[in-house]
């Protein structure tokens, strides 16, 4: 059997042009199946598969939060500490027209719009992390500390 081709989507080419160092993972891809089933399919703690979340604040502006697979988001929290009124999760259909991406593939370079990323700052705790390339069923693996380096996000302490 042929080894499936890595895929070259604007994450890749933004991690690339970057010149971040990055390993390819691709899995087995299941509706719904979420940081679980890539955790369980590349044999990673679910904890270090980091989820790239399109969230809207309550003038609709776009933003990411990037959280730990096996946690979840305070939207009240987050809420506060950007100093907005409320924040609410993207629909599917709104989060790819924002990202440009399908939820399940959303990653958080190569975006089509420049958005605001909000980072859990635990993430930064970990050796290496795996997040979405940009695709379904295919992750990359890198260090942390390159997505203060490429996105420059806002700490945030909103994990529950």
């Amino acid at each position: 059997m042929a080894k499936e081709k890595t895929p070259v989507t604007p994450a890749v080419r933004e991690l690339r042009e970057a010149k971040v160092i990055f390993t390819d993972h691709l899995y087995p891809y299941e509706e719904k199946g979420g940081t679980a089933t890539s955790a369980r399919e590349l044999g990673v703690d679910e904890h270090t598969v980091v989820k790239t979340l399109i969230m809207e604040d309550e003038r609709k502006n776009p933003l990411i939060v990037l959280m730990h697979g096996d946690r979840q988001v305070s939207t009240r929290e987050l809420a506060r500490q950007m100093g907005a009124r409320s924040i609410t999760p993207c629909t599917p259909e709104v989060a790819q027209k924002h990202s440009g991406y399908l939820v399940g593939g959303t990653s958080p370079f190569g975006a089509k719009k420049k958005m605001p990323v909000y980072l859990e700052a635990t993430i930064l705790d970990l050796p290496g992390i795996y997040l979405n390339g940009g695709k379904r069923g295919y992750l990359v693996g890198l260090d942390p500390k390159e997505l203060i380096r490429l996105l420059q996000p806002a700490l945030v302490s909103v994990a529950v």
